[in-house]
């Protein structure tokens, strides 16, 4: 097979819940175990950080990923879903896995892979395992794909855990309410492992705590550990002045990701590099952390994260997508100055439009369309739906065609906002 037929094969052989939704979800380890098995364990070969949670565990991973390689430790990086190419999720160093690679690893284990009944996400994670151990990687930053409990990641034993933040997303498959969803992501802490969490919040600590008693594991408060005293805006980059709270140490942290809500990721993340520092193997020098942080999205290849596309009009898309990372994008709207506001929105049909609608600025003019995803909501039924919520607008289909009416419809001064699906902000890209 070439590189074409491959990613065929695993898309349209393998359950993916990026195209099937739900139905492609196959919880539980035994087949991800019994393949890990078959390929000789490479997950063993490395240190691993495992990160969980509803919203900023891409950016989390991506940030710390960038630390790590600026520490001069060769890093992996598995995270997901991809924006515009499948081999965005295997990184070593900040570079895709070959095209080759990925043939190689396919043809070799194909027979496997088809008699374990293998979902596309515990193939991409198994090889992207095995493509870490064959590179010599010391250490890898593993972002789980659904949950934490029975995710294909979960197979690792990592130095560290962390879950970024609890929001209500997948209730069908993870539970319907904080507890019921904290509880799978706490599926993650391992037995003795401590566990960093991001955003506390106490509708759910209790459950994260308990989980991690019962696994004898330290549970470290980012927000505890550091806090930010100031935060602005500097070009294409945001500086925070952090403090420590154990010695009080003041200092100024350089990040190449916009968007207000980065604070909480870069609490998180510098949280992070200092257990990592203090209490691991690692060793992460203050010049590689404040380095890795200034370079994230450049060390990494980071897209979609409050992203500018263009200027006059300015033209923003962001990968949030339920309604813990809507009210953040709608926050940042709010605070950022245009005139008149065109948003191109669309959403997967599995999405709880009830809670994300409503936080969504009634003022703008929407422009609602679809990905070419078959999970997508119908842009016609989008529209009906926002109706409802008091949001106006016209249904465009196609996403290339629904961001070229937005930027004929703008002003230089007006401000053109892209989002509501990973898919939506691939195709815009």
């Amino acid at each position: 097979m070439n590189y074409n037929q491959t990613l065929e094969f695993l898309f349209q052989s393998l359950p993916a819940f990026e195209t099937k939704g739900a139905t492609a979800y196959k919880p539980g380890l035994e087949r991800i175990a019994a393949f890990c098995r078959h390929l000789g364990n490479p997950q063993r070969n490395f240190f691993t950080i495992h990160v969980a949670g509803t919203n900023g565990k891409g950016s989390v991973s991506h940030i710390i990923a960038s630390v790590l390689q600026q520490a001069g430790y060769r890093t992996g990086l598995f995270t997901s879903p991809h924006l515009q190419d499948f081999r965005e999720r295997i990184r070593v160093d900040g570079e895709m896995i070959p095209k080759q690679k990925v043939v190689n690893f396919v043809d070799k284990h194909h027979d496997k892979m088809v008699e374990l009944d293998l979902s596309f996400f515990e193939m991409t994670t198994a090889m992207a395992f095995d493509y870490f151990a064959q590179s010599e990687v010391e250490v890898a930053v593993i972002e789980t794909g659904l949950g934490g409990r029975l995710d294909a990641t979960n197979v690792i034993v990592p130095i560290l855990s962390i879950i970024t933040n609890i929001g209500l997303e997948h209730t069908a498959l993870l539970g319907d309410t904080l507890q019921k969803i904290a509880a799978e992501k706490a599926g993650i802490i391992k037995k003795s492992i401590p566990v960093v969490i991001g955003e506390s919040d106490v509708r759910y600590n209790s459950v994260i705590e308990q989980a991690a008693a019962a696994n004898k594991s330290k549970v470290v408060y980012a927000e505890q550990v550091f806090t930010c005293e100031e935060h602005r805006i500097e070009g294409e980059s945001q500086l925070f002045r952090l403090r420590r709270t154990r010695d009080g140490h003041e200092f100024d942290v350089e990040l190449d990701l916009q968007g207000n809500y980065q604070v909480h990721n870069v609490i998180t993340a510098s949280a992070a590099v200092d257990f990592l520092h203090e209490e691991t193997p690692l060793t992460i020098s203050r010049r590689a952390y404040i380095e890795g942080m200034r370079c994230a999205a450049a060390n990494t290849s980071l897209m979609g994260r409050w992203q500018t596309l263009g200027r006059e009009p300015l033209t923003v898309c962001d990968t949030g997508h339920n309604a813990h990372g809507i009210a953040y994008v709608a926050e940042q709207l709010k605070s950022t100055p245009h005139r008149e506001l065109y948003c191109v929105m669309g959403f997967v049909r599995d999405k709880d439009l009830a809670h994300i609608l409503p936080l969504l600025p009634r003022d703008a003019h929407y422009i609602f369309t679809q990905a070419r995803s078959e999970r997508a909501l119908p842009a016609d039924e989008l529209t009906a739906k926002a109706a409802i919520y008091g949001l106006q607008g016209k249904a465009v289909g196609d996403v290339k065609t629904a961001v070229a009416r937005a930027r004929e419809l703008a002003a230089a001064e007006d401000m053109i906002f892209i989002g509501g699906s990973t898919y939506v902000v691939a195709e815009a890209l």
